[in-house]
């Protein structure tokens, strides 16, 4: 009785020591992806024509939520700039939608996120109040489209307060939005270019 007790606490000790062991073998796992995809960050277009550092083209266009936005070169600033290029019929910018406007929200003392599409205005209209976005400038412009090269959607640009291109890239999580912002505070166009830059 007492050699089948000793026996059997025996076996239960080398189960939770394997347990453990197989643990501690996926976590280190986990990290080691982690450390393969942090790099991604917003995926960047290389074929685009504008690049970080130069002035953005100049454009003032009215806003669907009223007033005039202004954005590029000609035009300083006070807070850098987030354009971000969506459409009311994008599911992942549906999605991402609440993510925007958290990030908008704790960025708001440094950043402002204006809002940019095309198409008809009343659609617009409706997707505005429909997803409540009444407190963000909201413009209809096919030649900002065309003049950043948007070609998919959701894309991000950030703007510094001198209207230059500090970052872009399509966006389709929070982290390809945050990565934009990280661009910007590391002073690379992209986190891609500081990784490969700085990490071995």
């Amino acid at each position: 009785m007492i050699n089948a007790l000793i026996v059997s606490n025996i076996i239960s000790w080398i189960a939770v020591i394997a347990l453990f062991l197989i643990v501690l073998a996926l976590v280190r796992q986990v990290g080691l992806i982690h450390e393969r995809i942090s790099p991604v960050g917003a995926l960047s277009i290389d074929k685009k024509k504008l690049t970080a550092g130069e002035a953005a083209p100049s454009f003032e266009l009215p806003s669907l939520n009223g007033g005039t936005i202004k954005l590029g070169g000609d035009f300083q600033k006070k807070k850098t700039t987030l354009l971000f290029f969506l459409s009311d019929t994008c599911p992942v910018c549906k999605t991402l939608l609440p993510t925007l406007k958290s990030v908008a929200r704790l960025e708001s003392h440094k950043m402002e996120l204006v809002l940019a599409s095309d198409g008809e205005e009343a659609k617009h209209q409706n997707f505005i109040e429909k997803e409540s976005l009444e407190q963000f400038p909201y413009v209809l412009s096919t030649e900002l489209g065309m003049a950043y090269e948007i070609g998919k959607l959701p894309y991000g640009v950030l703007l510094d307060e001198s209207g230059k291109l500090v970052s872009h890239g399509l966006i389709n999580t929070r982290e390809h939005l945050e990565s934009l912002l990280e661009a910007e505070r590391l002073g690379v166009p992209t986190v891609q270019t500081y990784y490969a830059n700085n990490v071995s």
